[in-house]
């Protein structure tokens, strides 16, 4: 059997030992690509975690973070500031999360040399994206900022529709080919301000699916995406076929910035950047002090 061909089999304490028929999970996860390369030998049956189906649905991120909100996932990519506000029901698993330096979402302008101010319309990808949550936690003084996918606000700034929006995903990439100017990065900001990289999301699993399964979806997680790394054009394929419009250069700048050693395993650091998030969160009145901590999913026995 060659290396293509070849299963990975995931077992999940007591599941597959049992003759029920396979526990069904609801799995979202977003269209980018640094989520279809995570997640391709998933998506693509080259691993699998015994004794459980995934359906997987693949959508925006602002959709997912409101799916969780709605019930509708029992597993799904979150924007940390959705992970956040869902502590109750949901524990993030500790592979699967893009974090990091220099990950951060920009806030671009049409005209150059611009700073927001008061009465300034301004774009940001979703009412429950991390995006969103630095630049309320950063810019307090303005009004709250309006909301639309994350891929119309590049166009309506080139329009003239908005004077100021937060891009994220491949708008880090494409902004100065679309004629517009970076105001700032609001990841260096947070860096600046906390010395802790930034965490921008992460995959929530329900509490009630028990350690068990957990273990078992963080350990498939984690062959998915050593399978991606050692089946690259593999993983394209993919890529592409949620993320067309893009070429297959900026394709893999996605995955090198976001797909790190964190993504495979969060480290201590990350640890502590998701509870700098919550305090600044908590801090600039954009979460509730009384929501519950958002816990990590169990890896060992």
């Amino acid at each position: 059997m060659d290396r293509a061909s070849r299963r990975v089999h995931i077992h999940a304490p007591l599941l597959a030992r049992s003759r029920v028929p396979p526990v069904k999970l609801r799995v979202g996860i977003s269209t980018c690509p640094n989520d279809t390369y995570a997640f391709h030998a998933l998506l693509e049956r080259r691993v699998h975690v015994d004794g459980v189906e995934l359906d997987f649905v693949l959508s925006d991120v602002e959709e997912l973070n409101q799916g969780l909100g709605e019930g509708r996932f029992d597993v799904a990519k979150a924007s940390c500031h959705a992970a956040l506000l869902h502590a109750q029901q949901y524990a993030l698993l500790r592979s699967g999360a893009a974090i990091g330096y220099g990950v951060g979402p920009l806030l671009l302008a049409r005209e150059a040399q611009r700073q927001p101010k008061r009465g300034d319309r301004v774009l940001c990808p979703g009412a429950l994206t991390t995006a969103t949550l630095l630049f309320r936690s950063l810019h307090p003084d303005l009004e709250a900022p309006e909301h639309c996918v994350f891929s119309a606000i590049q166009p309506a700034l080139r329009e003239g529709r908005a004077d100021f929006g937060v891009v994220i995903h491949e708008g880090r990439f494409t902004y100065q080919d679309a004629g517009l100017h970076l105001v700032a990065d609001l990841g260096e900001l947070w860096e600046e301000r906390t010395g802790a990289p930034l965490p921008l999301g992460g995959i929530l699993v329900r509490k009630q699916l028990g350690a068990g399964l957990h273990r078992a979806l963080h350990r498939a997680l984690q062959a998915s995406i050593d399978y991606a790394a050692s089946h690259r054009d593999e993983a394209l394929t993919s890529m592409r076929r949620y993320a067309q419009e893009h070429s297959d250069p900026v394709l893999w700048k996605h995955v090198e910035l976001y797909v790190t050693e964190e993504t495979r395993a969060l480290s201590r650091s990350a640890e502590l950047a998701l509870r700098s998030l919550a305090e600044a969160a908590k801090a600039a009145g954009v979460i509730s002090s009384f929501l519950s901590p958002l816990e990590l999913a169990p890896v060992g026995a």
